[in-house]
């Protein structure tokens, strides 16, 4: 796992590329390389994993004519290392990097097709002169680029990283930010940076003196079905999680696993734990019962026989707020990045390399809100009984999240039924609170989310089906991958997902919906194939999710941050906003209503995001120093 960055076309400057690598440093701790190439330049930060005494990057092929940076693990490289040797290819390392330079010899850009991996990778072709830029499937690992004067191009793990380069604008994206403050983070290919891109997952790029390319290399498909019986379904489930975490099993420095106590992270430990007896588990506990899940944690530690450790947090402090705000370089709104953040930091003194359980709810049908394929035959009734419907509910659901999200918004069709309950500031709200005309100019754009709900709502076999492709190419790549690349990332530790292997995702996709979910229940096919390795208290408890007590840290840990930012002089000077709204929305949330709790975070956290970068250019911290740990 590394930090890579680098710049094609025009002149390279080493001293541009060594600032571009000291502020990754975190991603790669254990060295650090500077390559002027013929024609381009890259930075490198390693952290050293498979390979540590010969992996280095940038890695080249036999007369130096390519070569390659590359963040991540492609999981499959012993098996074509072997191929490629047996077609002439000669390895000067046992690198799982070194297998994408031969293979793109063999294959050009449809090299990413056999690779099984997390991957963001660059390659330069001195001879062909191009610059060749990927993403692996779901976006487990991340990369910005930026267009350069001249018809450069930029490239980096991180944002703050290009913003090293003197010629990329450090300037707000308003049509990002809009987005931002509806789903709680940007999605791509924006960034909150005028001038700055995200490369989307499953994409590629490719840079030469004639411009730029881009192109979609794989889809997930919904629409081809597995009519098998249920127990061949279960059977080949396990089979395809067992080589899931088997193949992330791989490693040279210490492996562990997070363990939050749900189904997902349990079954991952419960397979790795076979694997590597006195396995370590990490989880994070809270003082209120309603957030805590430190004793399922401790369940199948026990059940497993794991070196569980754990962390339990009652206050946070304004410091861990400014780091955090630092290492997402944008505005990010996601409140359990701060026990994700946490739950790395007393990580990462023991182990490299950690598994979790992310991608479960997006393949089985976790998540509560999935509760609306219920209700798909309402929403072809005509207007005026799905208008009458919502106002004889009224009473009955006034205590449920997910029925008062649809009371407020009353939705046409499945598509704003859906997307009501993923957005925190209401399209109302906004109109309230935007003070700025081209804000209010963006939010009458629909939201990428929305967008395509109503594009694939007619195509895909289920209403389930169409929140689950929603969310995996929405929520998933850029609020939870994020999210958790970002607070591992920021410790120097490698996280790896096995329910996000392709097969995995592939085999879930196919899944008929009512394997996944039936009756209000979510996850069926998942927790029947695990029945029999988990403990039952693990299976049948209700989802709780990583949430944090973030209305009361907002009125206590987090008050004074509030007012002097989200109420500052500077804030407000930006314009953005109406102050009087403003006002009304910090004092409502002080005197105890959390009706807005998650927009207060949203605009303090784009605040504190603007004086972090926008104020200033961010230049490299010091690392955080370690949390305390229980041991268990």
């Amino acid at each position: 796992m590394c930090g890579i960055a680098g710049i094609a076309g025009g002149h390279i400057d080493p001293d541009v590329l060594a600032r571009m690598g000291t502020v990754l440093a975190h991603r790669g701790p254990d060295d650090n390389a500077v390559a002027v190439l013929d024609g381009a330049g890259f930075a490198f930060r390693r952290l050293s994993i498979i390979d540590v005494a010969g992996g280095m990057q940038p890695i080249s092929n036999e007369d130096g004519s390519v070569s390659i940076v590359l963040n991540g693990e492609i999981y499959n490289h012993l098996e074509l290392q072997q191929e490629l040797e047996s077609r002439g290819h000669r390895f000067a390392t046992r690198s799982d990097v070194e297998t994408v330079v031969h293979l793109w010899e063999e294959l050009g850009e449809a090299c990413l097709e056999r690779l099984r991996g997390m991957f963001a990778l660059a390659l330069w072709d001195a001879r062909k002169r191009v610059l060749f830029l990927a993403r692996d499937r779901v976006g487990k690992k991340p990369l910005y680029f930026a267009r350069l004067a001249g018809g450069g191009l930029a490239f980096a793990s991180e944002i703050k990283a290009l913003l090293q380069v003197p010629e990329v604008p450090r300037r707000p994206h308003l049509p990002a930010i809009d987005h931002f403050l509806t789903l709680q983070y940007v999605p791509s290919p924006l960034t909150a940076f005028e001038g700055i891109e995200r490369l989307e997952p499953a994409h590629w790029l490719r840079w030469d003196d004639s411009g730029i390319a881009t192109q979609r290399y794989w889809r997930l498909d919904f629409g081809s079905k597995l009519e098998l019986p249920e127990p061949e379904l279960r059977e080949r489930l396990l089979e395809l999680l067992q080589d899931a975490v088997r193949v992330r099993l791989e490693s040279e420095v210490p492996l562990g696993a997070f363990l939050s106590g749900g189904v997902d992270s349990s079954a991952v430990v419960a397979l790795a734990a076979a694997a590597l007896p006195r396995l370590k588990t990490f989880s994070i506990g809270f003082k209120s019962a309603r957030h805590d899940e430190s004793r399922y944690a401790r369940l199948v530690a026990e059940r497993f026989g794991t070196d569980h450790h754990e962390l339990f947090v009652d206050e946070v402090t304004p410091e861990l707020l400014d780091d955090i705000v630092w290492h997402y370089d944008q505005p990010f709104g996601d409140s359990s990045a701060i026990p994700s953040f946490q739950v790395a930091r007393i990580t990462r003194p023991h182990v490299t390399v950690v598994l979790n359980g992310d991608g479960g709810d997006e393949c089985f049908g976790g998540y509560e809100r999935y509760r609306l394929a219920r209700f798909s035959p309402y929403f072809r009734l005509p207007r005026p009984l799905r208008r009458l419907g919502f106002t004889l509910a009224r009473p009955a659901t006034r205590r449920l999240h997910l029925a008062t999200r649809l009371l407020q918004s009353q939705p046409d069709d499945q598509a704003e039924a859906y997307f009501a309950t993923l957005i925190h500031a209401t399209g109302p709200l906004k109109a309230e609170l935007y003070a700025d005309a081209r804000l209010r100019a963006e939010a009458e754009h629909p939201a990428p989310p929305l967008r395509d709900l109503r594009r694939y709502a007619s195509t895909l076999p289920s209403y389930l089906d169409l929140m689950l492709a929603t969310d995996t190419a929405h929520y998933l790549p850029d609020d939870l991958l994020v999210k958790m690349d970002v607070a591992t990332m920021a410790h120097s530790l490698e996280a790896r997902s096995p329910f996000l292997d392709q097969e995995v995702l592939q085999f879930a996709a196919a899944v008929p919906a009512r394997w996944k979910r039936r009756g209000g229940r979510g996850k069926l096919l998942l927790k029947s194939a695990l029945k029999d390795l988990l403990p039952a208290e693990i299976i049948e408890r209700p989802k709780m999710g990583f949430g944090v007590p973030l209305g009361d840290w907002l009125r206590t840990s987090f008050r004074e941050r509030v007012y002097d930012s989200v109420l500052s002089e500077r804030a407000l000077a930006r314009g953005y906003f109406d102050p009087t709204i403003l006002r009304r929305l910090v004092d409502d949330h002080m005197a105890g209503s959390d009706r807005h709790q998650y927009v207060l975070w949203d605009l303090l956290q784009l605040e504190l995001w603007h004086q972090a970068f926008i104020d200033r250019v961010p230049t490299a911290r010091p690392a955080p120093a370690p949390a305390s740990v229980v041991a268990g």
